[in-house]
């Protein structure tokens, strides 16, 4: 049989669909995050309780949303390493736009009681199952149709869609903030970022539609020969194996980019008294920050390799994530000043983003690609993104520590980086069918 052609046209498609279902994904996720202070109101603000304790619950029903992603990640990673990373991509595309959509149209609390919470947590647990099966098509994606020496640029374009849809979510509700009165958005303009997902989806599914099946995975189809039972056994237990050091590797990504750049609107309002309209501009400028060296990375690592460039992001967030947190603690710290904090600490980040996608597929063979490293970054994100909030808020709550958010970051990044160190200093010039083992 006739091995696929890649065309640059292809590749670029494929660049293009693996994207766009990234951008959706974050920007829902995004736009919980950052109006999760008007969602405690509406859904979770219970009678006799107090303010913090409703933006506990609604943190705990973001992180429920991420404990089902593992769960994604394994039933869609295994479809898509079966049936093709296109066909699964688009179904789980387009049950995430419909379940996202559907957040908008909840009655709130004061109209149909405890129901409102519920619902509103049964469609984060939908979320989560199918935002699992995103990630390890899409990075998939990216990295199997990358030209060779290019698997750093591509797999950072799924991180830069992030970026763009974190900002994206982010510019909405500030802008829906600026133009609306505070009851106004109370009441009814927060819905407006959830509907907003229904268009994009649809523009998405088309993109997506269009593409073709990845040359890796038509080769590896092609090739597969019968296995005997104990080389599956070896092959699970090696994956396992894989899939922990992977988890290692990524959880202070995880832990810093949500605390950077998702909680941190809510960390300014409810810890240090913030605005609103300030700490959404501060959150802005942290993605922004994050954006700016994602691509930048992704390059670098294709020259000089993955392993320099993420330990060194890495050692940075363990020595600076303090210093930059007591800098925003500072009541005469100015705007610019607090601005300048979060774009460094939002840099940092990227520098773990860029090459994170690449490194994580360059550990995965073919045939268990899409489900391995789905499985490693869905569990690391359930644990060290959608708990961060919540451990973070709860923490503060039980010591009046602000620190905190700074110790949970420097924790994770005393772990990453022996892991880090562990990464072979030539992986990003073999060939990504080469799985390490």
């Amino acid at each position: 049989m006739p091995m696929p052609q890649t065309t640059t046209e292809a590749q670029k498609r494929a660049l293009i669909a693996g994207s766009v279902g990234n951008f959706i994904e974050w920007y829902e996720f995004a736009v919980y995050g950052f109006l999760a202070t008007v969602i405690a109101q509406n859904f979770f603000r219970l009678q006799g309780e107090a303010e913090l304790t409703g933006i506990i619950l609604t943190y705990a029903s973001f992180a429920i949303a991420f404990f089902f992603r593992p769960l994604g990640a394994i039933f869609f990673g295994r479809m898509g390493d079966r049936i093709g990373r296109k066909p699964t991509l688009i179904f789980v595309l387009i049950m995430m736009t419909l379940v996202t959509t559907a957040i908008g149209v909840i009655p709130t609390y004061a109209s149909i009681g405890v129901a409102a919470p519920l619902i509103v947590t049964g469609l984060r647990i939908l979320q989560g199952l199918f935002a699992g099966g995103e990630y390890g098509g899409a990075v998939s994606l990216m990295t199997e149709f990358a030209p060779k020496g290019q698997r750093g640029r591509y797999g950072a374009w799924q991180s830069f869609t992030v970026a763009l849809g974190l900002l994206a979510g982010a510019g909405i509700v500030a802008l829906l903030s600026a133009v609306l009165s505070a009851d106004q958005m109370h009441s009814w303009g927060w819905r407006v970022p959830f509907f907003l997902a229904l268009p994009m989806g649809m523009v998405a599914l088309w993109l997506r539609y269009s593409m073709e099946e990845t040359p890796s995975f038509v080769r590896q189809q092609q090739t597969q020969n019968a296995q005997q039972p104990a080389a599956v056994s070896a092959s699970f237990g090696t994956t396992i194996r894989i899939i922990l050091l992977a988890i290692s590797r990524v959880m202070v990504w995880s832990a810093a980019g949500y605390t950077y750049l998702v909680i941190m609107p809510t960390y300014l309002q409810s810890s240090l008294h913030t605005g609103f309209n300030q700490a959404l501009l501060i959150a802005v400028i942290s993605n922004l920050g994050f954006a700016a060296t994602i691509i930048p990375a992704g390059i670098l690592s294709d020259k000089i390799g993955r392993r320099s460039v993420m330990v060194l992001a890495a050692c940075l967030l363990l020595v600076l994530a303090l210093p930059l947190l007591n800098v925003l603690q500072v009541d005469s710290s100015t705007l610019l000043v607090k601005a300048l904090v979060v774009f460094v600490a939002g840099g940092i980040v990227g520098l773990l983003a860029g090459p994170g996608p690449a490194m994580l597929a360059e550990m995965f063979p073919t045939r268990v690609r899409y489900t391995g490293l789905g499985l490693a970054y869905s569990l690391s994100n359930a644990v060290f993104s959608g708990c961060a909030g919540l451990i973070i808020t709860s923490l503060i709550k039980q010591t009046g520590n602000l620190d905190i958010p700074a110790w949970y970051i420097m924790v994770t990044a005393a772990i990453s980086i022996p892991a880090l160190m562990t990464l072979n200093k030539k992986d990003h010039l073999r060939s990504l069918d080469e799985a390490e083992s």
